[in-house]
């Protein structure tokens, strides 16, 4: 009985105050307060949620707090490096280096440097001196005829729909100002990519939203009049995406307004769901042919993939698919599966794909065995945030890096991780007019381009301070990593044995890549 003392307190509160109201009346408006607290408690007791029923009334409580937990947990019990996906310590970093403040902090690092899973690596006596065109990069191999000179940092795919037009115009409009490249995401080119003329690599997802017929095929012509444009620089395929690998991507129908439904050819108001396939293309061959055209259309172009590493052997299928037929991507995005997204499955998020730092030296090793590597960019995609995520990804074997959610840091965002509700609280990851309407977008450019200047001032001044002159000089071996509370070991320890060029295609193949190689085949994935 216990259990429903506060229902009955209720009860005998609206009793009393009946019973004292004949005396002396103005106490009767007391019951508007308990009366609808006994409606509520008399809902409950009919209530399908287990608490609500066995604690009517006293139970609310406990989803008040939980509703409020995450802000709590964020605010107040989070350490300066425990929170996910990006630590306070991150975010705060990215935040400073934004607003164009001082990004020093005091008394020593709160890191636990002895724990497994810490990298960091050894400076030199002598510093060397990275230049400043060393800060970019072509991009387009033989088969290009239109290459494009590249930051060594770009905007990661980021769709209009899953961010507002405000945060799309405002990365764009920070991209113009910084010179370096937007990615659009799969969502099409949108009005707010176009209107301030930042570069723009457009992703063609497995929808082709913005160049799609009615049955959801590839439409050549619409592609061609876009890709065309000279604010397009790169074409990007989409196979698949770290955060939801093998996963089609799912826009909910409560963000699908009009102007989205305009710039992606489909249906207001219901769920986007992009098919988890390609249906231009089913196998490695086919892959290629679909590269070719593309190149051909965009005018040459560079044109080249984006994926999550998964089975090995079906990476290698693409790299026989490139030596037998003669086609080459001009690069590959390696999409960590610590990568974000706007909606995914939870147990996609945590259980599929392979991790940055896995991928890339596989990637990286892989296109040097086939004899490709000097012919196609590498870019590593996945929790890149700050200068010492780049020294590693390009230690590893990376060209150049994407980053997506601290761009969106950089326009706003306070990771409340309600992406997927249409309520963000910082008008990044809306379609709600109202709270997009918080970003001020010459403002937030402003920040956006900070952040990528001081992200690659970072990146240089660690790489000379490792007594480098140039990030080609990266190898895995500057990059100690501590696999156990043990001493730190370079990375190449950990790596299959490194290829020599064209090793793949030879008679000296190292025993553990024979499997994987037996079973890729150009018709198959």
């Amino acid at each position: 009985m216990y259990r429903q003392c506060f229902y009955f307190l209720t009860a005998a509160l609206i009793a009393a105050t009946l019973v004292i109201g004949i005396f002396w009346p103005p106490l009767l408006w007391l019951l508007l307060l308990w009366i609808p607290l006994a409606l509520v408690g008399w809902r409950d007791l009919r209530s399908p949620h287990n608490v609500l029923y066995n604690y009517p009334l006293i139970g609310h409580l406990r989803y008040m707090l939980e509703f409020v937990r995450p802000e709590l947990r964020q605010y107040f019990f989070e350490s300066e490096t425990s929170g996910r996906p990006f630590s306070r310590e991150q975010r705060n970093l990215i935040n400073a280096r934004a607003d164009g403040t001082g990004d020093t902090s005091p008394f020593g690092t709160i890191r636990d440097v002895d724990a497994p899973g810490y990298n960091l690596s050894y400076h030199s006596i002598q510093p060397g001196k990275v230049p400043d065109e060393a800060r970019w990069i072509t991009i387009g191999g033989p088969q290009c005829t239109r290459p494009y000179r590249s930051s060594r940092l770009n905007i990661s795919a980021m769709s209009f729909g899953s961010l507002s037009g405000n945060a799309i115009e405002a990365m764009n409009l920070g991209a113009k100002q910084g010179g370096f490249a937007h990615d659009t995401g799969e969502g099409a080119i949108s009005p707010y990519h176009e209107k301030h003329g930042g570069d723009l690599i457009w992703e063609l997802g497995t929808a082709y939203f913005g160049c799609r017929h009615d049955n959801g095929r590839f439409d050549a012509e619409t592609f061609r009049e876009k890709a065309c444009r000279d604010q397009v620089k790169m074409v990007e395929i989409k196979i698949s995406q770290g955060a939801k690998p093998s996963h089609g991507g799912l826009l909910p129908g409560a963000k699908v307004n009009q102007e989205i439904a305009s710039t992606r050819q489909i249906e207001a108001g219901q769920d986007c769901a992009s098919p988890s396939s390609h249906p231009e293309f089913s196998t490695p061959r086919e892959l290629m042919v679909f590269v070719a055209r593309l190149r051909e259309l965009s005018d040459g172009r560079p044109v080249g993939i984006k994926l999550c590493l998964g089975k090995r052997s079906e990476f290698l299928s693409i790299c026989k698919a490139m030596i037998e037929t003669g086609t080459l991507v001009d690069f590959i995005v390696i999409d960590g599966a610590e990568g974000g997204t706007g909606a995914a499955p939870q147990e996609f998020s945590d259980s599929l794909g392979v991790f940055i730092d896995d991928a890339v030296p596989f990637v990286d090793n892989a296109l040097r065995g086939v004899g490709l590597r000097d012919k196609i960019r590498l870019v590593a995609s996945g929790k890149v945030a700050l200068g010492y995520d780049m020294v590693v990804k390009t230690a590893l074997g990376a060209d150049m890096c994407n980053a997506a959610r601290p761009f969106m840091f950089a326009v706003g965002c306070i990771q409340a991780r309600r992406c997927h509700t249409n309520k963000c609280p910082t008008g990044v990851a809306t379609q709600d007019p109202k709270r997009s309407r918080a970003i001020n977008v010459p403002e937030k450019a402003e920040r956006v381009a900070r952040y990528h200047q001081a992200t690659l001032d970072g990146f240089a001044a660690l790489t000379g301070a490792m007594g480098l002159s140039h990030f080609d000089e990266l190898t895995p071996d500057h990059i100690r990593h501590r696999s156990g509370y043990a001493p730190a070991r370079g990375y190449s320890d950990f790596e299959m044995p490194a290829l020599e060029a064209g090793q793949l295609l030879g008679d000296d193949m190292p025993e553990v890549w024979q499997a994987e190689w037996r079973a890729a085949g150009v018709d198959r994935f």
